[in-house]
């Protein structure tokens, strides 16, 4: 186990294994370093892998002070990647850590960087009469949101992460809430509350225009919660070299279902 000590005191939980060109690998919202196991086991023979867990997450949680926000994430990705002394990075986020790494991008630029990898993820979550690419292809907005109103966290989390891994609503209702509840216990509430908030007031659309390295956009087919006509967004206003990659019969976790896939696109990259 290893712990990066932030310049406040806050610790990350971190695994740094592999040589090479190092690879970051950023996870999403109430998820862990964890999901990227398999593909780094393929990958840590070519290059150096870096996966860590966000404030709030797993090895993290329990080491946050005063609210955290995306900006605050993509802080925590600056004081990484310099306090590691790394340079021509591949950055891969995928949902949340997509979001981060747009937010990194648009405060500290690319000079850091080789390439990124953005893996479904929006630039901006909330739809509205000119953005229709959000969240939920264009169904999420102040109105449609108006719904959640009164709800409780739990019950939230449980309607999204069905929504984001369809394979959960053949559980039984008695096996949902346990999977939630166990998952839950991993994370902290509050933190999370604070990220979706500031997830859901991104609108890093410009960051994409800043993008001075090669980008790569991972999305699922026949789409998730994101339309795969994003895809075509990404291209039109990159300023980059830029690459499309389809998952076929894949939902949001898209890594998850398909390492190895994964593991052979980032593989194309180094």
């Amino acid at each position: 186990m290893s712990e990066y000590l932030l310049k406040n005191g806050t610790k990350l939980y971190y695994e740094d294994t592999g040589h090479g060109q190092p690879v970051v690998f950023l996870h999403g919202w109430s998820s862990s370093h964890s999901m990227f196991s398999l593909p780094v086991n393929e990958l840590r023979g070519r290059a150096r892998c870096i996966t860590y867990d966000h404030r709030g997450h797993y090895g993290s949680r329990c080491q946050n002070t005063g609210t955290v926000t995306l900006e605050t994430l993509a802080d925590d990705l600056n004081e990484l990647i310099t306090g590691l002394q790394l340079t021509g990075v591949t950055l891969v986020g995928w949902s949340m850590g997509a979001g981060t790494a747009l937010t990194y991008i648009r405060r500290y630029g690319c000079s850091a960087l080789k390439q990124i990898v953005l893996c479904d993820m929006s630039p901006k979550l909330m739809n509205d009469e000119n953005w229709k690419l959000g969240l939920f292809s264009g169904k999420f907005t102040e109105e449609d949101t108006s719904h959640i109103t009164g709800k409780d966290f739990l019950t939230l989390y449980k309607e999204f992460a069905v929504s984001a891994s369809p394979s959960l609503a053949e559980l039984t209702r008695a096996e949902l809430d346990h999977n939630i509840e166990a998952k839950l216990s991993n994370l902290d509430v509050p933190v999370l509350k604070q990220l979706a908030v500031s997830m859901k007031k991104q609108d890093n659309r410009d960051a994409v225009g800043m993008m001075t390295v090669p980008f790569t956009y991972f999305y699922a087919v026949p789409g998730s919660v994101f339309a795969p006509e994003l895809a075509e967004w990404y291209r039109e206003h990159a300023v980059s070299q830029f690459r499309a990659v389809g998952f076929r019969d894949s939902s949001h976790k898209l890594i998850t279902e398909h390492p190895d896939l994964f593991a052979a696109e980032i593989g194309k990259l180094l």
